[in-house]
């Protein structure tokens, strides 16, 4: 497959996935339902999750600065907010394409060279999956009795112990192949492992390393809330467990990988997490919605402002520094 044809399908298919997906999760709820869901909600829980997402990407634009300085780089922190705004607003065009803008923004603005600005971003990510990988792990350790209960009522329990022990079977062969083999796939495996653990060792190398840590845990912890905020919004939500709470968001986090921004993807993500609790499908799909859009809407404003601003700021403070 040659370049051309992989950037044009790596553009397209997300983008045709979420269409599609936009279509099914309307054929099963109206936008006219959705439309009545979102006049009856309550708006004060909206706006304040759309704050708490707000003060996320805030987060994310501070603790960006602690990566940056132990090479030499004390970056405007206005640029640095304004940066990770256009990531995102530039992400629900082409997929990944913002983290290289973003990368771009700084070589531009702030003189930090590409690779390195580049090789933050990757660095942060790293600690994003971890802290995914925790919340994951504390869904499954809250809520064991009540996902190995549905998995047996679900499933043949035979079948389940019988797909476990053929996956671990796989998965010692995988790492087995992996350790031994120098193919191509191989060796990239290999430097993509050790570059998650040379990541994450990193971060205790820093010399605001705790700082780092709280903002990361701040991060999540805002995602979390958020979400957990705008579903009391919706009155058929009312009194939803932690366990929903958290198997949706699981959920919903994974789906923004899908499509671009989770277009489509999102709400049906919520859905399907939210009908293993037996809540019903019109506020699950409506809540999907409201809560994809209420934050789209705040990355469009603000991602939008940006990068209109952007070369403004960067020319007032260039004038200020001549002076």
């Amino acid at each position: 497959m040659n370049k051309k044809l992989k950037y044009i399908l790596k553009i397209t298919l997300p983008l045709l996935l979420g269409v599609f997906l936009v279509w099914y999760s309307l054929s099963k709820v109206s936008l006219e339902d959705i439309y009545g869901y979102l006049k009856k909600s309550d708006y004060s829980w909206i706006i304040l999750g759309m704050f708490l997402g707000f003060l996320s990407h805030l987060s994310r634009a501070y603790r960006w600065r602690f990566q940056l300085e132990p090479m030499g780089y004390n970056i405007k922190f206005g640029n640095s907010m304004m940066a990770v705004f256009a990531t995102y607003l530039i992400n629900y065009t082409v997929p990944r394409a913002g983290e290289v803008a973003r990368a771009s923004i700084l070589t531009n603005y702030e003189s930090v060279p590409f690779e390195k600005g580049f090789g933050t971003i990757v660095a942060e990510r790293i600690a994003d999956m971890l802290v995914m990988l925790g919340i994951i792990a504390i869904t499954l350790f809250l809520e064991f009795d009540f996902i190995y209960n549905f998995l047996i009522e679900k499933f043949n329990p035979q079948k389940i112990i019988l797909v476990l022990a053929g996956l671990i079977v796989l998965i010692i062969f995988f790492l087995s192949y992996i350790k031994r083999s120098n193919s191509k796939i191989a060796l990239k495996i290999k430097a993509f492992v050790n570059g998650l653990i040379e990541g994450a060792l990193s971060v205790f190398k820093m010399k605001k390393k705790w700082a780092f840590i709280f903002h990361t845990l701040f991060i999540w912890g805002m995602y979390v809330l958020m979400f957990y905020v705008t579903s009391i919004a919706i009155e058929e939500l009312h009194g939803i467990s932690t366990g929903a709470v958290l198997i949706g968001f699981i959920a919903a986090s994974f789906s923004i990988a899908a499509t671009n921004g989770g277009i489509g993807s999102y709400p049906l993500a919520i859905y399907a997490a939210f009908q293993i609790f037996g809540i019903a499908e019109e506020p699950s799909i409506a809540f999907g919605w409201i809560m994809w859009a209420s934050q789209t809407l705040m990355i469009i404003v603000f991602g939008g402002l940006s990068l209109i601003y952007l070369p403004i700021y960067n020319r007032k403070n260039s004038k200020q520094q001549v002076l």
